[in-house]
Formats: structure tokens, sequence, C-alpha cells
């Protein structure tokens, strides 16, 4: 199944208006802003604010904390305090779920508060499917009386706002219009935005988060282009949430927030890893590093998006060169021609359109922009021939948290629309194996070839009661040769079921070192102690698997 889609062939940042958060702005001609999120208990004053020094240190330039109630809201105030008595002066975030008045007493102490359309005032009814209009409208009114109090506070003490939505935690009235789809979470998203404009409050930023990058890649787009229809384009916030941790995490993310910024959109980033948050700024600081001036380009060429499974095996011929490519592709005879620069010839062009078993190894090695060769992929496509096209890669460093970017940012920014038909790389400080993994992890995450199992997994906050990081790596050890099972780890039952939509089990926090463990969406075990919980999990999965 194709779709045709019209992408831009030059890079161009995507002109968005400025909004200050405390003595940082996002947006505009800004550089892009780091932040990260605190996963210590928000009551806990001291470890918060130790939390967020390291992470101050490390390059976050927001400090995002949860506030699950009134009072963690208002305890806001004495890590704030302590903060700049230390002399750390960064604005902070309130992160909110299901609790208004946490967000407005919050709106008066912190620079920023972060909603989500999914659970801020929407009435989840048990069994409710269908809407009617009026009922439908019933709610929007209902969401308007709930954010006037907020956007009231907020325009009071010039406090901003991120319009949050997450893959999974759609509202049932949004589901019942529109799936958990791209579509159904930039339109809670936007419904929220007019509203707050109705209540004439313009200090938002806006979110589309999911674990699958190629959810949030379409769902960020589609937000972008209502709010251009619309008339006012906020600063987006990119991040694909659960990311996970380790290689698949840093990959995952790389393949998710860089192949956005490349086209010129997103205004700040956070790397959600299931690991200590001060680890998340490295891997978000070589994400933008090579932002691009404030160009402005608006040719755009139009492609088919047909999404395809890659089954091939992994190859590793004489040239030393690790592919992932069809065998159907590998076993025909075909003529290779090596493409370094992405403005073909017209003599290229007639070579590779006239030339039977012609095919095309498209080499990124050096590319300082990757969106000019979609231009490539617009020339193969209008020829009509189906002309294969194999993304290749050297990696001449040796730090693998680079390689992990590289080859995220500049092979996912590709297989995310299924654009290519295998990929292959060499390295200089890399083993045969460690590449195939590589490799395997990109074209995982890009969701064009399931290797082995899935994980989604959040980064935790301070609503985690339990060792999370610990937690992931042993359900890592016991079922990651599960081809093709999802599995969710997640730090805590608000909004670990949701989050975790997709996937096939999951393993939830309650509460202190205890666990949930759920089949698809529904509980089948409760109070598991965490010492218990994956021999637990794995049983679940051997019994339906017989």
């Amino acid at each position: 199944m194709s779709v045709e889609n019209f992408f831009p062939v030059e890079y161009s940042r995507l002109k968005t208006i400025p909004v200050a958060v405390g003595n940082v702005t996002i947006g505009g001609d800004n550089p892009i802003v780091l932040q990260s999120m605190t996963n210590t208990p928000t009551m806990d004053t001291e470890a918060t604010v130790a939390q967020s020094i390291r992470m101050i240190e490390a390059g976050s330039q927001l400090v995002r904390i949860t506030a699950p109630g009134v009072q963690d809201a208002e305890n806001l105030a004495v890590i704030k305090a302590e903060l700049k008595r230390q002399g750390y002066d960064v604005p902070l975030i309130a992160d909110i779920h299901y609790q208004p008045k946490a967000a407005e007493a919050a709106a008066r102490i912190v620079e920023k508060v972060r909603i989500n359309p999914g659970n801020y005032t929407d009435r989840n009814i048990a069994g409710k499917v269908d809407f009617t209009d009026a009922e439908y409208n019933a709610e929007l009114e209902r969401i308007h009386e709930r954010l006037k109090p907020l956007a009231k506070i907020c325009k009071e003490y010039g406090t901003a706002l991120r319009v949050g939505s997450n893959h999974g935690s759609l509202s049932q009235r949004i589901m019942s219009r529109y799936g958990n789809t791209p579509e159904g979470m930039a339109v809670a998203a936007m419904e929220f935005i007019q509203i707050l404009e109705d209540l004439d409050f313009h200090k938002t930023v806006v979110s589309m988060k999911a674990s699958n990058p190629r959810v949030m890649v379409h769902s960020v787009r589609m937000m972008v282009e209502m709010m251009q229809h619309h008339g006012t384009v906020y600063p987006i916030h990119l991040g694909v949430t659960e990311a996970g941790a380790g290689r698949e995490g840093r990959i995952k993310s790389a393949a998710g927030i860089a192949s956005l910024l490349e086209e010129g959109i997103g205004d700040t980033i956070r790397v959600s890893l299931t690991e200590a948050p001060e680890k998340e700024l490295p891997v978000a600081k070589r994400l933008v590093r090579n932002h691009h001036p404030n160009e402005k380009n608006t040719e755009k060429v139009s492609l088919p998006i047909g999404y395809k499974e890659y089954k091939g095996h992994m190859k590793s011929p004489d040239t030393s060169e690790i592919l992932a490519i069809p065998d159907e592709i590998l076993s025909s005879d075909y003529k290779w021609i090596t493409i370094t620069d992405p403005k073909l010839s017209k003599h290229q062009i007639q070579e590779i359109t006239t030339t039977d078993k012609t095919g095309i190894i498209l080499d990124l090695t050096g590319a300082d922009e990757l969106v000019p060769y979609r231009k490539l992929f617009a020339q193969v496509y209008e020829s009509g021939k189906n002309i294969p096209v194999i993304l290749k890669r050297h990696f001449s460093g040796s730090e693998k948290e680079q390689i992990y970017v590289e080859a995220g940012r500049d092979f996912g920014f590709f297989m995310l629309d299924g654009l290519g038909d295998g990929v292959m790389a060499t390295a200089d400080h890399l083993s045969d194996e460690s590449l195939k993994t590589i490799l395997l992890d990109v074209l995982q995450a890009s969701r064009v070839r399931i290797s082995k199992a899935e994980f989604v997994a959040c980064p935790s906050c301070g609503r985690t009661q339990f060792n999370i990081e610990k937690a992931l790596a042993d359900v890592q050890a016991a079922t990651s040769h599960l081809k093709g099972l999802t599995i969710g780890v997640m730090g805590c039952i608000v909004n670990g079921p949701g989050e975790m939509a997709d996937a096939d089990y999951g393993y939830v926090g309650m509460g202190h070192g205890k666990v949930a463990l759920y089949k698809g969406r529904k509980q089948v075990m409760k109070n598991v102690p965490e010492e218990e919980a994956v021999a637990e999990l794995v049983r679940l999965i051997e019994s339906d698997r017989c």
C-alpha cells in the first residue's frame, strides 16, 4: 500500500512562534533547547535537588519534575528555592496527569506546566465507545471550563504550558472518532490549543510522543500541518517516549528525533532513557550538533510511502561489509551504481532508468544533510521502474554512542518512511557482529524488520517506586529471544498501562517493591514482589505460547 506524500528536499527550519520559559526561549530563531526529567520522589527535596543539579551540569536547560498531586506541586517551591540558593537558576517544568488542581498550584511556582489532553479533563466511562455530536461537544465545553482557571493563572504568573499528546493515553472521546492514531493525537492537542486561544492564552509548546518512532514522526508532521492550516505554529517538543536503555534506546531516539530535526522540525528535545536522567543529555547534544542555520527553501517532491518488512538474512561478504538486504535483491544479477551526491546528473538518471537490472548504492558517509537525498528517491520513483536503493554508511569514529546516534539518524531518516531497500555499513572500530547488531536495531526501530522482542520502557519519574533500570535489564535478559513480542516495562500504574498500549505483555510498578503483570491491556496479576516478577512474567508468556 502506497500513499502520495509531499516532502521538502532542502533543509528549512520550521518557523514557530517564540515562547519564553523563564530565562529560556523556545522556538523562533532560537537554538534547540535541551531538557530532561527527574525520577526522584518529588517530596524528597534533597534527592530531587541533587539530581536536578546533575542534569543541569550535564547540559539540561530545563528541568521537568513530576507533580502527581497538590502537595507535590507545592513542594516545587521548596525545590526551586534550594536550587537558587545553590546557584542554579534553571526554569522548572511541572509534569501533570489527571490533576487540574495540581497544575494550578504548580503554575504559580514553576515556569512551565505540562498537561496531557488525554487525561487532564476528559472523563473515561467504562464501556463507552460512541459519542454523539452533542456528547462530544459537551466534553469540549467541559475542557474549556477546566482549562479556564489554569490559563488565567498562567497569564498572571507568566507561566508557559506544554500540551503533550501521548500515543496510548488518548481519551475515549478522541478514540471513538480517530482511534489510537497519529491523527487522534494531533486532533487532541489542537482542541486544547484552540480552547487556550479562546481564553487568550498563547504561551504554548506542543508535543506528540510515542514509543514507536514511526508513529511519533508522523503525528508530529500531522500536527505541524494542522497548525500551519490553523495559522499559528507553536514551538515543538520532540521525544520518543519509553525508548528504553542502552544501545536500543539511543538508536530508537535518534531515529525519531533526528529524522524530524533533519527536516527542520523541533525546538526543544528530551531523550527518554531508562537510565539516570543526566545520561540523556550527552545523547541530546549529539542529536543537535548538526543543527543548520535558519535557511528557507520551499521545493518539495512527491514520494510514495509504502512500508515493507525486510526478512532477508544478514550477509557478510568478502568485502567485509555488513548488509541487511532482502534475499530477492541479493540473489539477482544487478548492476550497482554508487552515488554520493544527491543531485544526479542527467547522464546518471538516464543510465539508471534505462538500464535493466540497475540498482543504487546510496553512500551517506560524510553527508551534511539528508533531506536533499529525497530528490533522488523522487527521480527513481518518477522513472516508473522498480529500482532498488541500498543505503550505505561508513563509521570512522570509536565512540559507540556516537555511532548509535549516527546509525539511527542516517538510516532511520529514510527507513521510517519506507525509503530504501536495505542497509549496508563498514566501521573502523567495530567488529562485524557489533555492526550487525546495530543495523538490526535500526531496522527494528524503523519497524521494517523485527529480529527480537521489542521493549517499551519508561524513563521513570518520581512515581516509580522500584529499580526500573534493573527490572528492564532482567526482563530483556529473560525475553529478548522472543521475536515478535512487545513487552512493556513501566514505572507506575498511573500512566504505564496506557503508554504501553501496543504491548503484548507488561511489567508495571504498583508501589513499594510491588509489580502488576499485564497481558495486553488486561491486568492478570497484581502485587507481585519485585524479586519474583520477572520469573512470573516469563511463566505467563510461556503458558500462552504452549
